[in-house]
């Protein structure tokens, strides 16, 4: 009995404990390795991703845009009508001033504005389309983007819109 056990623990339970504890062992080593690995990976990356910010850049150099009004009142305006309107803007500073985006409050109003840079000095327009085919009052904005100091302008468009039927009544 003695040398069966002895030949059952030799051949068949230190093998099998060796085993389990090197693979716990080897769990271990790759998940070290694996962290390791990520560090280094992400380590590199943030490294590669730092943007070299000008903190200094001296603002007086950067353009400037200004617009002559920056509200618009159509008053009444009949039904169907022609709803355009112009915002004339210059720009003031010293670089050339670039739009990126003009944007309305909703889609009932289309603004269309230049795409190329505007040199220090020129001028530009930027046209908004109203739709007249909703009645009654209205109170819309636009959003310029820009590369100017002031990047973000925003425009103001109100009015009525009247049925023409209407208004012959009234008269």
């Amino acid at each position: 009995m003695f040398y069966l056990d002895k030949y059952l623990i030799t051949y068949y339970i230190l093998p099998i404990k060796a085993n389990f504890v090197g693979l716990i062992k080897n769990q271990i080593i790759m998940k070290k390795l694996t962290i390791s690995f990520f560090i280094l990976c992400m380590g590199t990356f943030s490294l590669f991703a730092q943007e070299e910010i000008n903190t200094n850049q001296d603002t007086q150099d950067m353009p400037e845009i200004y617009f002559e009004n920056t509200t618009y009142d159509y008053g009444n305006i009949g039904f169907n009508s022609d709803g355009l309107c112009e915002f004339t803007f210059k720009n003031t500073g010293k670089e050339p001033l670039l739009l990126t985006n003009v944007k309305a409050s909703c889609g009932c109003t289309t603004p269309t504005w230049p795409k190329e840079p505007i040199k220090k000095g020129d001028s530009g327009t930027i046209v908004v389309k109203y739709n007249t085919k909703l009645t009654g009052a209205f109170t819309k904005t636009i959003r310029v983007s820009s590369n100017a100091k002031t990047s973000l302008v925003t425009l103001k468009i109100t009015g009525t819109v009247v049925n023409s039927s209407s208004e012959e009544k009234r008269n």
